[in-house]
């Protein structure tokens, strides 16, 4: 697949402490029609990554200071975990499994052909524009549910456990009037028109995380 297809502003970043290395693989990477970043080390990378960076990581797992290993848990733990293809002189079967656990997008040997590494690549970009894409949204839903007050947060806590207009005002000590009133400003701030969706989204936003809603009535309509 031609790099143009996975989007504007993919690049690979290519790390490994072997100068030969470092210079075959972004040559290959290059010829193809890739941007092609090579760094010595993973500190070294991780030190200019950066949140709008989009494409994959290409690295040896064998590497002083900081391995393979330990660059992917760094990396999962960023806001930008962009998905690693990892190549190894000689690989063993318990360091590939560990490394497919932890994300990974494939374990290759520094042998392997040209072909395998390429659709690697192909893979792990098509796999950051998607993963890209839900961060996306997910950002957004959290913005929608920042415009909500503390008491329509308090309000929809209930609602997605599934809690009847009476409930939800007996337990907060309010009346019911401004219960409806409540539900209707959730309703428009997050625009939905069902309780089974909205409770969808508030589970997608890992809300109420801490709450069991499990009980919830997928069925109502809002207000």
């Amino acid at each position: 697949m031609p790099p143009s297809q996975h989007g504007s502003g993919a690049e690979i970043f290519v790390i490994d402490d072997d100068a030969s290395f470092l210079k075959s693989v972004p040559r290959l990477l290059s010829a193809v029609g890739y941007t092609v970043h090579a760094f010595g080390s993973a500190e070294e990378f991780l030190g200019r990554l950066e949140p709008g960076m989009c494409g994959c990581v290409v690295a040896d797992l064998q590497m002083p200071g900081m391995d393979g290993l330990k660059l992917q848990e760094a990396l999962a733990k960023t806001a930008n975990p962009l998905p690693i293809i990892f190549l190894t002189g000689q690989g063993d079967i318990p360091t590939s499994v560990s490394a497919m656990r932890g994300g990974a997008e494939d374990f290759l040997t520094k042998r392997a052909p040209k072909e395998d590494l390429l659709a690697a690549v192909d893979r792990a970009l098509e796999r950051d524009r998607i993963e890209r894409k839900e961060r996306g949204r997910l950002k957004d839903l959290h913005h929608r549910f920042d415009d909500l007050s503390e008491r329509e947060l308090e309000v929809l806590s209930h609602v997605v456990r599934g809690k009847m207009n009476k409930e939800i005002a007996a337990d907060l000590n309010i009346n019911e009037r401004t219960v409806k009133l409540h539900r209707t400003n959730i309703t428009r701030k997050l625009k939905v028109h069902s309780v089974a969706e909205l409770t969808r989204l508030a589970d997608e936003a890992e809300l109420f995380k801490h709450q069991n809603v499990s009980n919830v009535n997928a069925g109502g309509d809002l207000p």
